[in-house]
């Protein structure tokens, strides 16, 4: 649930033959993401070492409760069948169209962020990808820019940004309906949604983008169910692999420390598991 309550696929064929479709996505996630995530995270030692691995979980007693409620009620009685059927019954020309204008709303965030990260290249990137797809795509319906070989270089949200200046996480919460979230992320969220186009949003259009995205990123989850069940404590495997994930983004991709490390997770699971 969990943000995946709701809570990238980015969609794969087209709109038109340029937006990608979301069940060709979800074919190539189920083949790359299988790596078995759980032999990559030493639950003893992140248990006796939260603060060196940069998790801060002050309310894990509370974090597990709620926790609880998202994984064993919420989730297989609401949002997985719900999320299902959206992607089973809405055709796909329609997910992939307003999964890309959705996408398209944020880019002028990610310019910011990559300029405040010191990527003025990612922000050029960005830039164009709006503005093309903006123009050419139909207000964004249609990811122009990808056809054109303008790839995103994946989202950058304030979050990161503080992080990449040395901001810490902050605590850790686990919040019913959404998921994980740290204090420095939800301050960035309240950022991002600063920047024009997303200050345009109402509270419904915003509530509406958010359940959008996360029943398509939720449907994507189905393959990995295996892997969180299989791990010896759900709860820390999606806690401290959110964590990583939201270091290795304010790193700006690059690595956190100079000893050698275990391989990383597959960056599309990640960007799933954020919201789980």
């Amino acid at each position: 649930m969990l943000r995946t309550a709701t809570v990238a696929i980015v969609l794969s064929t087209s709109v038109i033959g340029c937006a990608d479709s979301p069940e060709r996505h979800e074919q190539q996630a189920a083949t790359t993401n299988q790596v078995k995530v759980a032999d990559h995270i030493d639950y003893e030692a992140e248990a006796s070492s939260d603060t060196q691995s940069g998790v801060y979980d002050p309310f894990e007693g509370i974090n597990r409760s709620v926790w609880h409620l998202n994984y064993n009620i919420l989730d297989p009685y609401v949002v997985r069948p719900v999320s299902l059927a959206y992607v089973d019954y809405v055709p796909v020309p329609v997910r992939s169209g307003l999964a890309n204008f959705l996408a398209n709303l944020e880019e002028p965030a990610s310019m910011v962020n990559s300029l405040i990260m010191l990527n003025p290249e990612n922000a050029a990137i960005h830039f164009n990808r709006f503005w093309f797809n903006t123009v050419f795509g139909l207000g964004g319906l249609i990811d122009i820019a990808t056809a054109a070989d303008i790839r995103s270089p994946g989202q950058r949200e304030f979050g990161d940004s503080l992080g990449y200046h040395g901001v810490g996480n902050g605590p850790y919460f686990m919040v019913p309906m959404y998921g994980p979230i740290t204090l420095r992320e939800g301050a960035g969220d309240i950022v991002d949604g600063l920047y024009f186009p997303l200050n345009l949003l109402t509270f419904w259009q915003s509530a509406g983008k958010w359940a959008l995205e996360g029943m398509e990123k939720r449907a994507a989850l189905v393959p990995q169910e295996a892997i969180l069940e299989d791990s010896p404590d759900p709860y820390l495997f999606t806690r401290d692999a959110y964590i990583q994930h939201k270091n290795f983004r304010a790193s700006n991709g690059a690595p956190l420390d100079t000893q050698e490390q275990e391989p990383d997770f597959s960056d599309e699971f990640l960007d799933e598991i954020d919201d789980y």
